[in-house]
């Protein structure tokens, strides 16, 4: 599906979507399509790099030919020591190093921002826990979920393992504070934190937790699905 975040990001809002899309694609390699990044990263092959596109895929390959390149490249050569580390250090290490793309990227394209609005860039893109973060299993800094103002609903939906759409409030009836369990839930595509007013579904493949709008799911449409299975579950599918 084609991005809608433009060629060369220019605002701040701009500049920001580009951010969280190549960032999600990013923590999909590093984490749900890791058995498929750790063999495309073998340590026999050339210099590679990991990249994330607007478009939110994700690719290791050979670093741009150009040069200078047209954006800031990747760390090269992350396949070099892939079977001399643990794999969970290994992931970690590239982990960090994505971070620093990411935001070589963003200040790259945001070069020309004046002072406020490049901090206003900084503290959107600070308000996200790092992929280290995420990938190394450590609690984010700041308890607070990504970014998307515009919370499409105030009493918002979750999908439960039997396949039921329930309201957040219900639950915490019902349960007597599950939301400080879910406190510490993060998105299956963008990594940012759980909070009871936006709308999320969980997959009944995986078990995994997603934004409805990082998936394109919305609760009227939740209503409708029996079992939800998320992108990746769907495409693991695809491949058997």
């Amino acid at each position: 599906m084609a991005s809608s975040i433009p060629s060369t990001p220019r605002s701040v809002e701009e500049i920001f979507k580009d951010y969280t899309a190549r960032r999600a694609a990013l923590l999909r390699a590093l984490t749900y399509d890791v058995d498929e990044f750790y063999s495309l990263c073998d340590p026999e092959k050339e210099n590679l790099c990991l990249y994330g596109h607007p478009n939110e895929s994700w690719e290791v390959a050979l670093p741009a030919e150009e040069v200078p390149p047209e954006l800031p490249e990747p760390v090269l050569g992350i396949n070099f020591a892939r079977d001399g580390m643990n794999r969970k250090d290994w992931l970690s290490l590239v982990a960090v190093h994505s971070d620093c793309w990411l935001n070589s990227v963003a200040f790259y394209f945001g070069a020309r921002l004046n002072r406020n609005e490049r901090k206003r860039l900084f503290s959107q893109m600070n308000e996200l826990p790092t992929i280290f973060e995420i990938v190394s299993g450590r609690k984010p800094l700041k308890d607070k979920s990504t970014t998307d103002s515009g919370s499409k609903s105030r009493n918002s939906l979750k999908r439960s393992n039997e396949g039921h759409v329930k309201s957040n409030s219900k639950i915490l009836d019902e349960t007597n504070g599950e939301d400080e369990e879910h406190g510490e839930t993060l998105c299956g595509s963008c990594g940012g934190n759980y909070s009871g007013d936006e709308f999320w579904i969980g997959c009944d493949i995986c078990e995994r937790w997603y934004h409805g709008k990082c998936v394109k799911i919305t609760p009227a449409k939740a209503e409708s699905i029996k079992q939800y299975k998320c992108p990746s579950c769907n495409t693991k599918k695809g491949k058997q």
